[in-house]
């Protein structure tokens, strides 16, 4: 597939019963909140006033997801220690600190609103911060009162390594099959994969259809406001093209 599923879902790999999930477990940035703009913006304003290496904003798009140090790190390979770390602070005093908030997608939180009604546990695994995504929750209060529990690349192993979602599980007391990754990137997909769990692509975000296909996603979506439709459909009739 090359492009966005018209108006529907593209399955790959074996046929996945939504039913058997009791957690669902979502990523932020890129998925849940439309916020890829300015994660960019905020980063170049970060490298123009450090005086570091002009990057492209595709480059930087292409890495939302994952912890700060990994971004920073694939960024400016040439550049030392130091130098990354005053680039983060700087990132992180002004992204934190930004008045304006980046919006939901339309339809996510109607999404998780049903979903939570149906039974299913609702949990964020992202590359924010802990305190980026807490600013981020105070300001979405009605979707912060769904989730029964979340974890950040700097209070965890940041993505793809699957700590946060082994976390998670450990918490519920669930298996990984029991357990579905929805995200917007290879490096939520790829971290699903590791450990055993499904994962669900959404092409609201960054990476593109061919790229979570490849990574392991075994559904891809539109949004996030197609997952209580995708969970509830017979799995022998696949729409999609």
């Amino acid at each position: 597939m090359d492009g966005r599923p018209g108006g529907g879902w593209v399955s790959r790999g074996p046929a996945m019963d939504g039913k058997r999930y009791k957690l669902l477990i979502f990523d932020w940035d890129g998925t849940l909140s439309d916020s890829a703009a300015a994660i960019v913006d905020t980063m170049q304003v970060a490298i123009r006033d450090l005086g570091l290496p002009p990057r492209e904003d595709q480059v930087i798009r292409e890495l939302i997801g994952l912890g700060m140090n990994d971004v920073l790190t694939r960024l400016f390979p040439e550049l030392e220690l130091n130098a990354l770390k005053a680039l983060l602070e700087r990132y992180r005093a002004q992204w934190v600190n930004e008045t304006r908030e980046a919006p939901l997608f339309p339809g996510a939180l109607e999404a998780l609103q049903a979903l939570q009604g149906q039974g299913y546990r609702l949990a964020v695994a992202t590359g924010k911060s802990r305190r980026g995504l807490d600013r981020s929750l105070r300001h979405h209060t009605e979707l912060q009162r769904l989730l029964v529990g979340s974890r950040t690349a700097d209070e965890t192993a940041s993505k793809p390594d699957p700590l946060m979602l082994r976390e998670l599980l450990d918490v519920e007391g669930l298996a990984a099959g029991e357990a579905l990754m929805i995200g917007d990137t290879e490096y939520d997909m790829a971290m699903a994969c590791a450990i055993g769990m499904p994962g669900a692509g959404v092409l609201c975000g960054v990476h593109e259809a061919p790229r979570l296909s490849q990574s392991g996603a075994a559904v891809l979506l539109e949004d996030v406001a197609g997952l209580p439709g995708w969970l509830a459909a017979p799995r022998s009739s696949v729409r999609g093209s």
